[in-house]
């Protein structure tokens, strides 16, 4: 069974700063079936918002970062949330996230900021970088 992942922001951001890294091999395979991301609207509009700001490094046409979100919006697994045990984590901007990971039912979330999700493993959540990801990833697909 593919694993199922949630996919922090600072990983979308990175991925589309460098095409080099781990978070950018992440996002090619994103949509391939080989593992499945959850995302709710929350998080989505904040992907849109963090690779956007003039500050985040991106440098992509805006036609082009609009291609990859458009992308991912259709490649991930819509995940509602219900906002029903706030606050859980350290900073109260990542419980979005932890509860897209809870809500889909996720075996981990792939970030950069693992100290931020300290908590997520009371739900069963691993946090993982994308680095160790795709070690995992490709470990299982032998």
């Amino acid at each position: 069974m593919a694993p199922r992942v949630v996919l922090d922001t600072n990983v979308v951001v990175a991925a589309l700063r460098s095409r080099q890294g781990a978070s950018a091999a992440v996002l090619l395979h994103a949509g391939l079936g080989e593992f499945e991301f959850c995302l709710s609207v929350a998080l989505f509009l904040e992907y849109e918002g963090a690779v956007k700001r003039p500050e985040s490094g991106v440098v992509l046409p805006v036609a082009a970062i609009d291609d990859i979100l458009d992308h991912l919006a259709a490649v991930g697994r819509q995940q509602e949330i219900f906002f029903l045990w706030r606050p859980t984590l350290s900073d109260p901007g990542d419980d979005h996230v932890l509860e897209v990971a809870v809500a889909g039912q996720c075996d981990a979330i792939v970030t950069y900021n693992r100290r931020d999700f300290r908590g997520a493993e009371r739900f069963g959540i691993r946090v993982i970088s994308p680095p160790e990801f795709l070690m995992e990833f490709r470990r299982s697909e032998r």
